[in-house]
């Protein structure tokens, strides 16, 4: 019986471990998780979502709150159009965050950086090539075009001198998404070094609409090998979403995928950035407390725990201090909901505002609990505590055991004492 160390992901003359740590924002996906990776032979992600935001929490810069002092006078109006990141600050923020990264890189892995398109930042265009770019100044070994698939970003990057040498991937949900992006980056002359084939069952956005029961990632992933190899296309596929054991990669890799991307086991790892007690509502979710749902002012819909605190708060927007979803001229659906909840409730005390989310403030203070389909498992991988808690896992433990389990057993860690 195989395990994943029977396989590797080659890149040119190169082979690592063929396991790949999801890109979770806003810094769930930690640099500490993605060193982990990368030291034991595999692939780590940093998320770039709301990099400003997490350099502030990281770094003790002052981003988040010296843009609410400069649009403070906008607060209170609903025209947020005026919200634009300085551009400059944002290419600082975003080297500062890889650079410290990459500088404590150790191993034989890589680390890329997960690059959430639909975070259009009332300037899609601009603020989405200062982010790839400079995270090509700052060394990182890749970038993973996630999260509303924007066709033409190669080419906001292909005049840079690492445009041939760094590792470019994208995520599709479709064989007609893989199709679109090759067609529009044609002119650039370069193929993605990778391609995640994300299944209906990963965690928070999903590519599919609210059919996604009706979809299967081995049906997915067969269609587009298939189509690959008929066009000679010789572009490494990396499965992702619900594939929760070791067991479960090996269907991938014996099928002819190239590596598979996991994430939900790894949100219950010490080195999360998911605060304790969060990871310990995910511990505890039962299958009936999670669901799909339209809440996420992207159009995306969105898994995440029934119990989430950001699911009905009715909150004032926070562009001024955030702003992350702002489209190019400064409209979010989340503004658009509050606003006729407001105007509808004038004299409320408490706003619900049930369909739709500040995604920006509740991801920013871990309110919204996106989370992979199998996440009520995870009880399942580990101790549970004479008070009722789990033990907290280390990612080098989840990663070994994925990469050596067999016969879809799952290792627990040693019992910690008290």
């Amino acid at each position: 019986m195989k395990s994943v160390d029977d396989f590797r992901l080659r890149f040119g003359s190169r082979e690592y471990v063929p396991i790949m740590v999801g890109g979770m924002g806003v810094d769930i996906s930690t640099s500490e998780l993605s060193l982990e990776a990368a030291r034991l032979g595999g692939i780590g992600h940093i998320s770039d979502a709301m990099i400003p935001t997490v350099s502030d929490r990281r770094y003790d810069t002052k981003y988040t709150r010296d843009k609410l002092k400069f649009y403070k006078y906008n607060v209170a109006n609903a025209d947020k159009s005026e919200v634009q990141f300085d551009l400059g600050l944002l290419a600082e923020a975003t080297e500062k965050h890889v650079r410290h990264t990459m500088e404590r890189k150790r191993g034989d892995g890589l680390i890329f950086i997960n690059c959430m398109e639909k975070l259009t930042m009332n300037g899609p265009k601009d603020t989405l090539r200062v982010r790839l770019r400079s995270a090509l100044d700052a060394g990182i070994d890749g970038i993973t075009l996630a999260a509303g698939l924007h066709l033409g970003s190669f080419g906001l990057i292909e005049d840079h001198p690492r445009f041939r040498d760094v590792k470019l991937g994208i995520i599709v949900s479709s064989l007609r998404a893989l199709q679109l992006f090759l067609r529009k980056s044609a002119r650039t002359n370069r193929l993605p070094d990778y391609v995640v084939v994300e299944g209906p069952l990963a965690g928070g956005h999903l590519g599919f609409g609210m059919d996604w029961a009706q979809y299967d990632l081995h049906a997915i992933v067969a269609e587009i090998r298939d189509w690959l190899a008929a066009e000679k296309l010789d572009i490494p596929l990396i499965p992702a979403g619900g594939i929760f054991t070791g067991s479960d990669a090996v269907s991938f890799l014996d099928a002819g995928a190239a590596a598979v991307q996991v994430a939900t086991r790894f949100t219950v790892s010490h080195e999360c950035g998911l605060p304790p007690e969060v990871q310990q509502h995910y511990f505890a979710a039962q299958e009936e407390d999670i669901e799909v749902n339209n809440i996420s002012p992207t159009g995306y819909p969105m898994r995440m725990l029934k119990s989430s605190p950001s699911i009905g708060a009715g909150i004032r927007p926070n562009c001024e201090a955030y702003g992350y979803l702002l489209d190019a001229n400064g409209n979010c659906a989340y503004i658009t909901a509050y606003n006729r909840e407001l105007a509808a409730h004038p004299d409320a005390r408490r706003l619900r505002v049930m369909d739709k989310t500040c995604l920006c403030t509740h991801m920013r203070n871990f309110d919204c609990w996106t989370c992979g389909h199998y996440t009520y498992r995870l009880k399942d991988t580990t101790h549970r505590r004479d008070d009722g808690t789990y033990q907290i896992l280390s990612a080098e433990h989840i990663f070994l055991d994925y990469q050596h389990s067999k016969d879809n057993k799952i290792a627990l860690p040693t019992l910690e004492t008290a």
